[in-house]
């Protein structure tokens, strides 16, 4: 995890949560003069509205003002983690153990970056997933990306 985004996380976490609202996660992506700050949030029990993403941007809004973490121009969004919800920490990855999912990795291993596969849970530092028949221990701080794949029955 970078130090931006940890620096983001422990700024908008309690902000999120002092809504009453659980915190995701994070992403933040440059592009040139272009950056993108999208901020996961959900509830559980009632999921979450435009209304519930429109008052916690505001609050954000103004913390990012107050704090200014990000000195150049940005587009704040926030959103549900949706269906196909990303998976940031290790505990999102034992809460989904058993689902497919896409991992993207920062370089490659065993020469790949891209694993679709079963999510099969967390072991040491290693994030467990099955690729055609193969198991595969990706460790845990190498993966740029990973979400849920939905399963529509």
């Amino acid at each position: 995890m970078s130090g931006k985004i940890k620096q983001l996380e422990n700024i908008l976490c309690p902000v999120v949560e002092g809504l009453g609202f659980d915190f995701w996660g994070v992403e933040y992506r440059t592009q040139g003069r272009q950056s993108l700050l999208r901020v996961y949030i959900d509830d559980t029990e009632n999921g979450i509205s435009v209304d519930d993403c429109e008052t916690v941007s505001r609050q954000i809004s103004g913390v990012m003002d107050v704090e200014d973490p990000i000195q150049t121009e940005y587009t704040l969004e926030v959103s549900s983690p949706g269906m196909d919800r990303p998976l940031f920490r290790p505990e999102h990855y034992q809460a989904f153990v058993g689902h497919q999912v896409n991992i993207r990795l920062r370089m490659a291993f065993e020469g790949r970056r891209k694993f679709k596969g079963l999510l099969k849970g967390m072991e040491d530092e290693d994030v467990v997933v099955v690729v055609d028949n193969h198991e595969y221990l990706l460790p845990f701080d190498s993966i740029e990306r990973a979400h849920i794949i939905p399963v529509f029955k």
